[in-house]
């Protein structure tokens, strides 16, 4: 992993945590933001990952507002993926 792709994984990391805190307080329009930052961070990393890494990104595309889960579901991807960058 290039210096560039762990700064993007921990932003997306941060990005992912600022969902869950902007859903969990009310403010879905911070948390979309964040959302989209979110996403627009996965074309900035190109290396291989394990799988469950793979799966992470995948599954941050379909994240959406509108669940109950999502605050959840976010600070959960946000730590996995925290966890990866600084191993």
């Amino acid at each position: 992993m290039t210096s560039t792709e762990r700064y993007a994984i921990q932003s997306m990391s941060m990005d992912l945590k600022r969902v869950a805190l902007g859903v969990n307080s009310g403010s879905i329009v911070m948390a979309e933001k964040f959302l989209a930052e979110a996403k627009k961070r996965k074309s900035e990393i190109k290396s291989d990952y394990p799988k469950y890494i793979l799966d992470i990104f995948s599954h941050i595309d379909q994240l959406e507002i509108k669940r109950k889960k999502t605050a959840e579901v976010a600070m959960m991807y946000s730590t996995l993926l925290q966890n990866f960058s600084i191993s």
